[in-house]
This record gives C-alpha cells, structure tokens and sequence, in this order.
C-alpha cells in the first residue's frame, strides 16, 4: 500500500511539473501540446509563435525544495538543438522554479556516469553498471528561468 501512494505521489509531481511547464510557455508565446499517451522520448512538444521553432521537452519534476533530480535511462537519453530539458522544482506549495537545459548538457552528464561506472568505488570495487540513473543538480541556479534557450 505505501509503495502505491509513492508511485501516485511520483505520477502526480510528473503531472504537475507538465502543466505548470505548459502553463508557462503558453505565457511565454508557444503554442504546446501535451501527448495523450506516455511517449519515451519527450513529454511537451512546443511551437514558438513568433518565429515558428519546435520543441521537444522532456520534464523532470521533483516536489521537494531541493534542487536535484533523478534521470533514469540514461542510456536513451536524446539530444539535439531543439530538445530541451525542463527541470522543475515545485517548491512545496510555493512558487515553481523552471531550470531550462539544452539537452547536449544533460547528454554529457551520461559520459560522467560512464566515467563513474568504470572508476573504482570503495574498496576497489566498481560501480553496479545496471542502476543506469543519473541526477542532474543547479543548486547554484545556472539555469534558473534561461527561458532564452527556447528562442
């Protein structure tokens, strides 16, 4: 039974995070759509209504006010200079923060985790190849609202 509410916490943080992003590029001057069906590869696609550029979005969302995110499948991440990463911290019940990354940064953060899987951890032993899981951080707020990435 707990490990239900989490999985129906999670899936409503995802929501959330979706809609707030949707929300706020609608403001911004884009036309979005939200697929019906869980698709893979992205979770917004998005139309600048001035000058007509697509994007796919992938959105992460954490509900916590800490600044950190978990990526699975790392190893199916795509990248390309119209897929953008949209990282959300909901903040509690405060005002959401948007954390705007081009998808080449959250790319290379792969080759970190292949650095990482093959340096030894303790005791010599390396790192469990399947956990296949990064997390992404801005604690220094690097990203913080670069909504000029969409432009």
């Amino acid at each position: 039974m707990e490990n239900q509410k989490n999985t129906e916490n999670n899936i409503s943080i995802g929501n959330a995070g979706e809609y707030f992003v949707a929300g706020e590029l609608e403001r911004r001057g884009f036309t979005v759509a939200v697929p019906m069906s869980n698709t893979k590869d992205f979770d917004i696609l998005a139309i600048n209504r001035t000058n007509y550029k697509q994007y796919a979005i992938q959105v992460k969302t954490t509900g916590k006010v800490k600044k950190d995110w978990l990526i699975n499948n790392i190893d199916k991440i795509i990248h390309g200079k119209n897929i953008i990463f949209i990282f959300v911290c909901l903040n509690g019940m405060e005002k959401p923060e948007y954390h705007i990354v081009p998808s080449e940064i959250v790319y290379k953060k792969r080759d970190d985790y292949n650095n990482w899987i093959n340096t030894p951890g303790k005791n010599g032993k390396l790192h469990d190849p399947q956990s296949n899981k990064i997390h992404f951080k801005d604690n220094e707020n690097i990203y913080l609202d670069k909504w000029d990435y969409l432009q």
